[in-house]
């Protein structure tokens, strides 16, 4: 069956020291149970953490000197060998220099290299910028189960590299998406994650100052290869993680950090972002405005994002400790640690350093509206306590908690009408509360609520809905059109679908005339952001546009609704402006690959070892393919 003088490996431990050669090894480094350290460089004999005194091992066999397996390990694949691989590859090594010399330069944002967060690295490092074949790199982290359904407790976090030289449609490829860590779980590293991201931040320090040779297929000469980490993308949790930014509380908006615009409902208890009318233009209207809002005149101005520079002075020195074990020094302090990534000598020069992921911050936006215009349990903002914080506000007294009328009363109410409902009162029933059981209390329905009618017209728009195969989920799967008349079980990729197309469709003729167009303009908006080709010159309109939406949302809706996700909306086109495309900079394509990486578990007691496996042999195999195709 095969060639003369070509077998078959014995065994599987010999099939995998044939992969030795290609460079696409791995490393286990064990690490801290309790996150302190890696035991690596000075730390590497050590058999216990020099912090917390943990043992580096679970157990030690009964013959002498044999020691039992690691307490916890950080899987690494080294990222130089893996680009030096790309560069061997003629297609692959032509496709680096696609950026340079085959994308159209019309002044329109289609690519992050269209961006001026990447031509100010090119002005800023002159050498790095005339070497087309220079790295420009994205890194992505979340948590993820590789159990699927079976435990959701389990939280592994794969740290995976993205290359932006690649064309457009290359770059987030399952091909060119590298996993470069993976932190075993069960526990997820928190603000600890640094003292896993040493091994790549090392490499990519080397790659910067000193470069690596590599060969080019394609112009067949050797070159000098340097990488620059453009930016990380992650959702609003880890944005935290990664930062160093204790993006909750007070100052929750690390883009704001001392102008977050907080405001702490007493009833509610949670901290809203409101005062959007500052970020109006001075004449505007709605800064003199009290009753439609909270009750005061806006006299903020707009807050001016701080730069690379002066973040990092107030972020340089900070005293981090870093383990389970260990509590932060100064508790109030709006950065938790110096970040590990501020070691980069570029990293300052960013205006963007973490992007804010727009797939997470629409499927938060998206469950809220909805869940509040349907009442939806759980999923609403409009609740006894948000009423009694108008009540406090003094705005509003239509929509105060009011005692419940009886029957007698309320038929006295309707005869003195004449029969007829009140002008201006919105159709269906309110939302009874019970605060005692023989107080019970009543929530008059507000101009966002729909009577069980409307929701019935609602859901049965979404249940009818058709579209072409792998346009999206069936919607059918996500409408109850029995007794509750709810939306449920709705992922990421549902809601993107729910506010590009079908909520602007769901709700026309079932709500007032300025809430529907309010929020049809929000989800406007989200679909313009989302949009291939950008044109710079029309982002200065589109962000005045979605600062006026969200303020007529402070007009209609209650102030519980305005969470940090919903305050992050009013940063998104700053980003565009500095990063390009958000098509380049979301969680979607990560998400589809750690999906993969969960189908690699083979042995369940050992997960992420099956994944790092997986991984090395899939990328062997795709890459003797290739180069025997070539050779």
């Amino acid at each position: 069956m095969l060639p003369d003088e070509n077998e078959l490996p014995k065994s599987y431990y010999y099939a995998k020291k044939l992969m030795c050669p290609f460079g696409l090894e791995y490393k286990k480094i064990h690490a801290c149970p309790n996150d302190c350290v890696l035991y690596r460089n000075e730390y590497e004999e050590l058999e216990e953490c020099p912090r917390c005194g943990k043992s580096r091992y679970k157990r030690k066999s009964c013959n002498a000197g044999m020691k039992g397996p690691p307490t916890k390990v950080l899987w690494y694949l080294p990222i130089i060998p893996r680009f030096k691989r790309l560069f061997s590859i003629p297609k692959d090594a032509k496709n680096m220099r696609w950026r340079a010399e085959g994308r159209k330069k019309n002044g329109l944002l289609k690519h992050p290299a269209d961006s001026p967060g990447w031509k100010n690295i090119d002005m800023k490092f002159r050498a790095f910028g005339d070497e087309v074949r220079n790295l420009r790199l994205g890194l992505c982290t979340d948590g993820m189960n590789p159990f699927g359904t079976l435990s959701t407790q389990h939280s592994t976090w794969p740290v995976l590299l993205v290359i932006y030289n690649l064309l457009l449609w290359l770059c987030t490829k399952r091909k060119y998406v590298m996993l470069s860590l993976l932190i075993t779980g069960p526990r997820q590293p928190g603000h600890d994650i640094d003292v896993y991201l040493e091994p790549l931040v090392d490499d990519l320090r080397k790659m910067w100052d000193e470069g690596v040779s590599v060969y080019d297929a394609h112009k067949n000469e050797m070159f000098l290869m340097r990488a620059a980490l453009m930016w990380t993308i992650n959702d609003f949790l880890a944005y935290g993680n990664l930062s160093g930014y204790k993006n909750k509380g007070y100052k929750a908006c690390p883009i704001c950090i001392d102008d977050t615009p907080n405001v702490y409902l007493e009833h509610y208890g949670k901290d809203v972002y409101v005062r959007t009318r500052r970020l109006l233009r001075r004449d505007h209207p709605y800064h003199r405005q009290k009753k439609a809002f909270n009750g005061k005149v806006e006299e903020g101005v707009a807050p001016r994002p701080l730069s690379g520079h002066e973040v990092y002075g107030q972020v340089k020195g900070i005293p981090t400790v870093f383990g389970k074990t260990s509590k932060p020094l100064d508790p109030h302090a709006l950065f938790k640690k110096e970040s590990i990534f501020w070691k980069l000598e570029y990293w300052k020069e960013h205006d963007v350093r973490h992007c804010l992921d727009v797939m997470h911050i629409e499927k938060n936006v998206c469950d809220a509206v909805v869940g509040t215009i349907m009442g939806i349990h759980g999923k609403t903002k409009d609740e006894k306590s948000a009423r009694l914080d108008l009540e406090a506000w003094g705005v509003r007294p239509e929509l105060w908690v009011q005692p419940k009328e009886g029957k007698a009363k309320v038929m006295e109410k309707v005869r003195e009408d004449g029969g007829n409902k009140r002008k201006g009162e919105r159709k269906g029933k309110g939302i009874s509360v019970s605060k005692k059981k023989d107080e019970k209390m009543y929530l008059p329905p507000a101009c966002y609520t729909l009577s069980k009618e409307e929701k019935r017209k609602f859901c049965a728009c979404l249940y009818d809905i058709k579209v072409a195969s792998g346009f999206s989920s069936n919607m059918k799967r996500f409408v109850s059109l029995n007794r509750e008349l709810k939306l449920t079980s709705m992922k990421s990729h549902d809601c993107h679908m729910m506010m590009q197309v079908f909520l602007p469709i769901a709700i026309r003729g079932i709500l007032p005339k300025h809430v529907r167009e309010a929020i049809t303009s929000l989800c406007l908006f989200f679909n313009t952001i989302c949009s291939k080709v950008l044109d710079p010159f029309t982002l200065d309109a589109l962000l005045a546009n979605v600062v006026v939406t969200l303020c007529k949302f402070e007009m209609y809706f209650p102030p519980s609704f305005f969470d940090i996700m919903v305050h992050l909306v009013l940063h998104l086109v700053r980003e565009i402006k500095m990063c390009g495309p958000v098509f380049m900079r979301w969680c979607y394509p990560f998400e589809r690959h750690m999906g993969t990486l969960q189908h690699k578990v083979r042995n369940p007691s050992h997960p992420e070892g099956s994944m790092i496996q997986g991984i090395v042999a899939e990328e062997i195999g795709n890459f003797v393919a290739e180069y025997v195709a070539v050779a």
